[in-house]
């Protein structure tokens, strides 16, 4: 059994909520940030850099939720919710699915530490604010990419979209970023959030207090 180590507002939110959405039984054991936000030492006893996401399969140890997402998929899911490698639109799924940490989560990092979360920043410098000007680029781009269809790719639900959607959430729950110029956006991110696996993989991750 797949056993999933969990760090609080973290991506491995996205590991849970892919094995409830695959129905697939697992074990979860979690781990809270402390005052200052950063994980726990407890956790390097089971992830190499003590960070989450992290998974045991056996003898495995797997770090980085992108890789955890397809290893799933594609060891214990036979293929489902990813792309075949022979569907038009494989490249669209791949891109989508390196988009998320490549240039959604880089881009939506700097925003962050040019908004204040990193002291002794002056956020109304040319340079604050030219790169923070690059996540409206960023978002209209998406927002444009979502009117072709309501999730990422195509009509149906895939791991891309479970890979994005925690982009948005970094956005709207750490920044307060208003996402409502953005439609397309606003839809997809409602969508998801009415899916039963969501709902239960976020009770999971992060519980009220």
């Amino acid at each position: 059994m797949i056993t999933i180590y969990h760090l609080n507002m973290s991506r491995s939110e996205r590991i849970i909520w892919l094995m409830e959405e695959l129905a697939l039984p697992y074990k979860l054991e979690k781990f809270q940030r402390g005052p200052d936000l950063l994980a726990p030492a407890a956790l390097k006893k089971v992830s190499p850099l003590g960070k989450a996401p992290a998974i045991s399969d056996g003898d495995l140890t797997l770090i980085e939720s992108g890789a955890i997402v397809e290893y799933i998929i594609n060891r214990h899911a036979g293929g489902k919710l990813g792309v075949p490698v022979s569907s038009p639109d494989y490249p669209r799924y791949l891109q989508w699915m390196h988009f998320a940490e490549g240039s959604a989560m880089t881009q939506g990092l700097v925003h962050l530490f040019l908004s204040g979360f990193m002291p002794g920043v002056d956020q109304s410098s040319p340079m604050a604010v030219a790169f923070k000007g690059r996540t409206v680029e960023m978002l209209s781009y998406i927002d444009g990419e979502l009117s072709r269809s309501p999730y990422f790719v195509g009509n149906d639900f895939t791991a891309a979209d479970l890979m994005m959607n925690f982009f948005f959430g970094m956005l709207t729950k750490f920044l307060q970023y208003d996402l409502s110029p953005y439609p397309n956006i606003v839809k997809h991110v409602a969508l998801i959030a009415q899916r039963p696996a969501y709902q239960k993989a976020m009770a999971l991750a992060d519980p009220p207090a």
